[in-house]
C-alpha cells in the first residue's frame, strides 16, 4: 500500500474520533446556540462586554461598537432560532446559517477588528460546507398560522429584551423614568422612532436605538416572510389512499383491532414497495406518530416500516409507534433497532363466553337491571340501517355531550360518525322512557367477526350506568351481527395499577401506582381500567416503540397533543381557517 493511501486510511480512521459526520448537525446547532446566547448577552449588557467574560466573547461572532452591539443582539437571536433546526439537519436552516455566518465574520472584522471572531465564523461556515450532505431534511408541514405564532412570539421577545436593553444603562439615563416611560421607549424604538428617554452619552443612546430598531426589523421581516411564503398544508389521507387501505383491511383487518382507525382522515400513509402493507401516521410537534400495527400482510410489514423510517429521516422527525401489539413491536424493533416499552393493555371480550351470571358480574348485573327498570331501552344496529335524520341526531348529541371543545382520540378513534363509507360500523343507542336519546356507543369493524369500541358518550343529566347498559346490549346483540370478539377501551399502565394494589407490592411499585392514581384526576387512568375490568375481559398488552429513552418525554407530549389532552389552538370564536399540527 502506498504512503498516500496509508495516510488516507489513517485519516479516515482518526477523523471520526474528532467529530463524526453524522454528529455535525448537533455540534453546529449547539455551537450556534452558545454563540447566540453570548452575542445576545454581550450586546445587551455593557458590563458583560467589559468584564473578564469579554475575553471569551471576543472570539465569537459579534460586536462591541454601538451599531455592532445591535447587530450582535439580532445575530444572536437568529442563531438561537436556527440552532434547533440545525440539530435536526434541516436544509433551510443550513442555507440561512451559511448566509448569516459571513455577515457575522464581516461584522467582527469591521466593527470589532476581531480576527478570532471572524475565524470562528468562517470555521463554522467551512464545517457546514464540508458536511452539507448531513443537512438534507425537508421543511416541516406549515400553514399561515406560523406567521401569527412567530409575530406573537417575537413581539413578546422584543418587548422583553427591549425593556432589558433600555434598563441596562441606568446610570446614563437623564432623570429617573418609570416603567411606563421605558415601555413607551421600547414601543417607539421598535418602529424606529425616538422615545421619551434621554441618555447622557450618545453611545448609550445609539446602542438602544440600533438594538430596538433591529428587533423591530427582525419581527417584521420574519412575520412577512412566513405570511408571504407559499403555504404547505398538512398532509391528509387521500381518497385513493383510503381505498387502498380499505382493500388491505378487507384481506388482513382481522389481525389488529386498531386497524380500522388507520382510516382517520387526518393521517398520512406510506405503503411498502409491493403495496401489500402500509403504515399510517401523523406528525405532531416534530414526532412522527404511528398507531397500532402496520396494515396489510405481515410479510410485507418490513417494506412499509422501511418507508416510514426513510420518511422520518428525510424530514428529521422523531419516529414513534403508539399502541402496537406484541407481534408488531417485535417486527418494529427487529427491523429498525428501536426499543419497545409496555404502555398498557387492551380489554377484549369474547362474545360467545360473555355472561352476566356469577359473582364477578354481580355489580354490572345489578346496575343494568336498575337502569332497565327506570325505563331505558337499547337499540344496536349497523350504521347502514340509520336514516339521515338519525345520523344527524346522533352527531348533534355526540358533539353536545363531548365535554371538551376538542375532539379527543387518535390511536383508538375514527374521528367521524355516519359517513357513508362507514356503514359497516355498529351503533348502540340508549333511549329513556319518553324515547329520547340519552347515550351513544360507536363500534368500528375488526375484520369480519369483530368490532372495536370507538366512541362512548352519554347525557350527563341521565342516570349513571348507561355505558354499562350499552356495552352489555352490544355484547348480547353481537352474535346476531356476526361478531365474536369486541375490543373495549385501552387501559394505560393497567399492569402497574393491578400489581401495585396487591398484597406484598414493593415501595417502588406502590409509589408508581400512587402517582398514576393522582394523574387519574385529569387523564382517567385508574377509572378507565376499573371500568373495563367490570366485564372480565382478556387483557392484551400494547407497546410504545421509540428510538431513545431521552425522546420519551417528547413522544409523550406529542401523543397527548394527538389524543387531544393538550391543545394549543385558538378558541373557536377566533378561528377563521384550518391549521395543522
Amino acid at each position: 500500500m502506498s504512503g498516500d493511501r496509508v495516510a488516507a486510511v489513517r485519516g479516515a480512521r482518526t477523523l471520526p474520533r474528532v467529530i463524526r459526520p453524522t454528529a455535525v448537525p448537533r455540534f453546529v446547532g449547539t455551537a450556534c446556540a452558545l454563540v447566540g446566547l453570548i452575542d445576545v448577552t454581550a450586546g445587551i449588557f455593557p458590563g458583560f462586554r467589559h468584564s473578564r467574560m469579554h475575553v471569551m466573547a471576543g472570539v465569537f461572532p459579534g460586536a462591541a461598537t454601538s451599531f455592532a452591539a445591535a447587530a450582535s443582539v439580532v445575530t444572536g437571536i437568529l442563531m438561537l432560532l436556527l440552532a434547533h433546526a440545525l440539530k435536526r439537519g434541516k436544509r433551510r436552516a443550513w442555507r440561512a446559517t451559511v448566509v448569516l455566518l459571513p455577515v457575522s465574520a464581516v461584522t467582527a472584522l469591521v466593527h470589532r477588528h476581531s480576527l478570532g471572531g471572524a475565524a470562528i465564523a468562517l470555521a463554522l461556515l467551512a464545517l457546514l460546507a464540508a458536511h452539507r450532505d448531513q443537512f438534507t431534511a425537508k421543511a416541516d408541514p406549515r400553514t399561515r398560522w406560523r406567521a401569527l405564532a412567530a409575530f406573537l412570539g417575537l413581539s413578546a421577545l422584543s418587548l422583553g429584551l427591549g425593556l432589558v436593553v433600555v434598563s441596562a444603562h441606568p446610570a446614563l439615563m437623564v432623570g429617573d423614568p418609570g416603567w411606563g416611560a421605558r415601555l413607551q421607549e421600547v414601543l417607539y424604538g421598535l418602529f424606529g422612532f425616538q422615545g421619551p428617554i434621554t441618555y447622557a452619552v450618545d453611545e448609550a443612546s445609539d446602542v438602544v436605538a440600533y438594538t430596538l430598531g433591529g428587533l423591530g426589523f427582525l419581527t417584521a421581516f420574519t412575520t412577512a416572510y412566513l405570511a408571504l411564503r407559499p403555504a404547505k398544508p398538512v398532509a391528509e389521507l387521500t381518497a385513493d389512499d383510503e381505498a387502498r387501505l380499505r382493500g388491505l383491511l378487507a384481506r388482513h383487518g382481522a389481525r389488529d383491532s386498531l386497524g380500522h382507525f388507520a382510516l382517520r382522515r387526518d393521517k398520512s400513509v406510506v405503503f411498502s414497495a409491493s403495496g401489500k402493507a402500509a403504515v399510517c401516521y401523523r406528525v405532531v410537534s416534530g414526532v412522527m406518530l404511528a398507531s397500532g400495527d402496520p396494515i396489510g400482510d405481515v410479510e410485507a410489514w418490513p417494506g412499509a416500516i422501511e418507508r416510514f423510517m426513510a420518511e422520518a429521516r428525510a424530514n428529521a422527525w422523531i419516529p414513534a409507534v403508539m399502541g402496537c401489539s406484541e407481534t408488531g413491536g417485535e417486527v418494529w424493533t427487529r427491523e429498525t433497532g428501536l426499543d419497545a416499552l409496555e404502555l398498557g393493555d387492551e380489554a377484549i371480550v369474547e362474545t360467545g363466553s360473555f355472561t352476566l351470571s356469577g359473582r364477578a358480574m354481580r355489580n354490572v348485573r345489578q346496575m343494568v337491571k336498575r337502569i332497565e327498570r327506570a325505563g331505558y331501552e337499547c337499540r344496536v344496529r349497523r350504521v347502514a340501517e340509520l336514516s339521515d335524520d338519525e345520523r344527524a341526531l346522533i352527531r348533534r348529541a355526540s358533539d353536545a355531550w363531548r365535554g371538551t371543545e376538542t375532539e379527543r382520540g387518535f390511536s383508538m378513534a375514527l374521528g367521524r360518525f355516519g359517513d357513508r363509507a362507514d356503514d359497516d360500523c355498529v351503533v348502540a343507542t340508549a333511549h329513556d322512557a319518553a324515547g329520547e336519546l340519552r347515550a351513544i356507543q360507536h363500534y368500528v369493524p375488526w375484520g369480519t367477526d369483530g368490532m372495536s369500541l370507538e366512541l362512548m358518550r352519554r347525557d350527563r343529566a341521565a342516570d349513571p350506568g348507561l355505558n354499562e347498559l350499552l356495552i352489555v346490549a352490544a355484547l348480547g346483540q353481537a352474535p346476531e351481527l356476526g361478531v365474536k370478539r369486541v375490543s373495549l377501551n385501552f387501559a394505560m399502565f393497567r399492569a402497574a395499577l393491578a400489581r401495585g394494589e396487591r398484597l406484598g407490592a414493593g415501595p417502588v411499585l406502590r409509589t408508581w401506582r400512587a402517582l398514576l392514581v393522582f394523574l387519574s384526576r385529569w387523564f382517567q387512568i385508574e377509572s378507565l381500567y376499573k371500568f373495563n375490568a367490570k366485564f372480565q375481559p382478556e387483557w392484551v398488552p400494547r407497546f410504545v416503540v421509540f428510538r431513545s429513552t431521552g425522546e420519551l418525554p417528547r413522544i409523550g407530549f406529542a401523543a397527548m397533543q394527538a389524543e387531544g389532552f393538550l391543545t394549543f389552538a385558538l378558541p373557536s370564536w377566533a378561528r377563521f381557517g384550518r391549521s395543522g399540527v
